[in-house]
Order: C-alpha cells, then structure tokens, then sequence
C-alpha cells in the first residue's frame, strides 16, 4: 500500500473507534505535476457513484489557497461524509473500489486524511 493510502494499523483503529454514527473525512490533497489533479478528478468522478450508492456524499470541495498556518500547501480540500465508519471500510473493500484506486494513486502527490466525528454542540474534547 502506498503512503497515500491507509495503512492496516490506520484501518484497524478506525474499525475499533466506538463512534457508530456519521463520519466525516477530511482529505487535504496536493496533486503531482503534470496531470495530477485531471487523474484525481477521474477518479473523484467515479469515486463519487460509488459513495451515493452506499449512502455517503461530498460536503465540500474546494481549491486550496492561501496557507496561513503550517508549512505544507495543499491544491484541494474535500469534506466527504460516510453513514459511519464501517460503510467508509465496507467502500474501500470493494471491488469497485480497488478499480479506481490506482487513479487516486496517479494523481496524488502527497495527501492527509483524517476523521472526523460531526458534533451538535461546540466542539468537546475526545
């Protein structure tokens, strides 16, 4: 598995986290040269059938910008929310998936992904 992609120990925590609910994913993306960010929009487009099929969607996205905090910069920022995390798991095991993975891997340079647990009230501390 690449270094853009998650590792098992990664995918073993998300698997053991006892938030059972809806999960947002943070996915901050910088895009090889060259091609990058066309080969990342084929698979997001893809991508995207997939998720509505099991009942997920993108909240956001959105070119990066100007950084004003940190020292790395980022050319996209998506919010993709899942039903929770098992169906982000059940997705990923796909053969479908696997499909267009390579894609992903084509166009990335370097990523971050991160979950979320979406909060009603102010933001609380784990």
């Amino acid at each position: 598995m690449s270094t853009n992609s998650p590792n098992a120990q990664a995918l073993a925590a998300l698997a053991a986290s006892p938030d059972s609910g809806p999960v947002v994913m943070l996915n901050l993306l910088k895009f090889k040269p060259g091609g990058g960010a066309r080969a990342y929009g084929r698979y997001s487009e893809a991508f995207q059938a997939l998720l509505e099929r099991h009942g997920g969607r993108f909240i956001y996205l959105g070119r990066g910008a100007e950084v004003l905090v940190g020292d790395q910069s980022w050319d996209a920022v998506a919010l993709v929310e899942y039903p929770s995390r098992a169906v982000f798991l059940r997705i990923i095991a796909l053969p479908d998936y696997a499909a267009i993975a390579q894609v992903r891997e084509d166009g990335l340079e370097r990523t971050m992904l991160l979950a979320t647990t979406p909060r009603v009230a102010a933001v609380s501390a784990p």
